[in-house]
């Protein structure tokens, strides 16, 4: 594996395994708790293309581990069924045939109980081999094990997302959870605080993860390099829904010199006439959140937004989004804290006064950057089929930072590189400001 998985103990020991074994499993309970309000019936939608289904998700991160631990290092595991190592292979094409991802809602057999049945039998595989691991092969082993558990954690954030998307689908707007943190009410009588700017001196600055200081971090984070950053200014909070609201009300969706040539072909191509989830009721806004629909809270960041979005409304305000070394510059003097799924709001709620530092760096919405998803200097793929993980996805797509409301607290880091295309919406997605000059 490459020093993206050097993090690991040089000569790990059973003890360390059970450690692992112990992390592993209070992630899959994770997992089923995520689905745990779904009813059966919520498990084979495909709303789009870019949509899973529920079981389809649950699956595939079970396939991972069947995959690339199981099958290569406990000899005497037996697969629960061949055919899923076709059905759940997500896009790794040197491992075998993947599924076609825009048909995943087409498999109705096997069944949500099935798919159960298969977790449970990959779990309890996993843990005979974590007891009892071959010492020849623990180093390997954990590597590879040190990948999935993230990996896992990215679906529980993608089951977020896909759920949402699902479910609004369903004109009576039902709730996936009614217990969830309050928070999402709106506060009319309050303004919307003003906007700051924080600025930052020109110099050389160090970009992406150091393998030497430890933790892990992902193959697209390594190649930690010297980038020279201009002189410039960072918001010091996202992009409220009240001010994006300002954006629509002045003709931002209908004045193309905002927008890219891309972006205004895909508003003409999609109608689009506000954030998705958006709709007007009444003459006032609301949007459809993981507890129902509610009215649009001014206040808190705006969110699924695509770069297109985020870019027109810079164009418009004046701005531009910051690059992923800026927006890196400033993260990384920054603490890991916020709304993340932890705290169990589920969407990005307004914060506090920032009080001169910058605030909601981390959670609430991954941040659209205006970088291309490239690689970094001395980029390395992983060997074999995990070497698909990330490098083949380098076309396209553009960079967010940050972290969500439905990130992990425990996943995200100041390097942590997201990327979608630039037309995506689903994510939770928002953005800030930046502009040249500063210090």
């Amino acid at each position: 594996m490459s020093s993206a998985h050097d993090t690991v103990i040089e000569r790990p020991d059973s003890l360390h395994a059970k450690e692992w074994l112990r992390a592993y499993q209070r992630l899959r309970a994770a997992t089923e708790a995520i689905c745990a309000p779904l009813h059966k019936e919520d498990y084979m939608v495909q709303s789009m293309a870019d949509v899973s289904p529920p079981k389809w998700h649950i699956a595939h991160v079970t396939w991972f581990f069947e995959a690339f631990i199981l099958k290569p290092f406990q000899p005497d595991y037996q697969t629960l069924d061949p055919a899923y190592d076709h059905l759940f292979n997500s896009y790794y094409e040197t491992h075998g045939v993947p599924f076609p991802r825009a048909e995943r809602g087409t498999i109705s057999r096997p069944t949500v109980d099935d798919v159960y049945r298969y977790r449970a039998h990959v779990d309890q595989a996993m843990q005979a081999l974590l007891e009892n691991p071959p010492r020849e092969h623990l180093p390997e082993i954990l590597r590879r094990l040190e990948l999935g558990l993230p990996h896992e954690q990215q679906h529980q954030e993608l089951l977020l997302m896909d759920i949402k998307h699902i479910l609004a689908q369903n004109p009576l707007c039902p709730a996936y959870r009614d217990d969830l943190t309050p928070g999402l009410a709106p506060a009319p009588a309050q303004e919307v605080p003003s906007l700051g700017w924080l600025a930052y001196p020109a110099g050389v600055r160090e970009i992406g993860h150091d393998a030497a200081e430890g933790g892990f971090a992902y193959d697209n984070e390594m190649g930690r390099h010297r980038q020279f950053v201009e002189a410039f200014e960072m918001a010091d909070r996202p992009v409220t829904n009240g001010e994006f609201l300002a954006f629509m009300q002045d003709g931002g969706y209908a004045t193309p010199e905002h927008w890219l040539a891309d972006g205004w072909a895909t508003v003409k191509a999609e109608g689009w006439p506000a954030p998705l989830y958006w709709v007007e009721r009444d003459g006032v806004w609301h949007h459809y959140t993981l507890g129902g629909l509610v009215p649009v809270d001014l206040n808190a960041p705006v969110c699924h937004v695509s770069f297109f979005e985020a870019d027109a409304y810079a164009q418009w305000a004046g701005a531009r989004l910051p690059t992923e070394a800026e927006w890196e510059t400033v993260g990384q003097d920054v603490p890991l804290s916020g709304n993340f799924v932890d705290q169990d709001y589920l969407q990005p709620v307004a914060a506090a006064s920032s009080e001169g530092m910058p605030s909601q760096m981390f959670g609430d919405v991954w941040e659209w950057t205006g970088s291309a998803y490239r690689p970094y200097p001395g980029f390395r793929k992983l060997p074999g089929s995990l070497g698909e993980y990330n490098g083949k996805f380098m076309s396209g797509q553009m960079v967010l930072r940050g972290g969500c409301c439905a990130t992990s607290a425990d996943h995200i880091r100041a390097t942590y590189r997201n990327f979608f295309p630039p037309e995506a919406r689903w994510a939770f997605s928002g953005f800030r400001l930046a502009r040249d000059g500063g210090v």
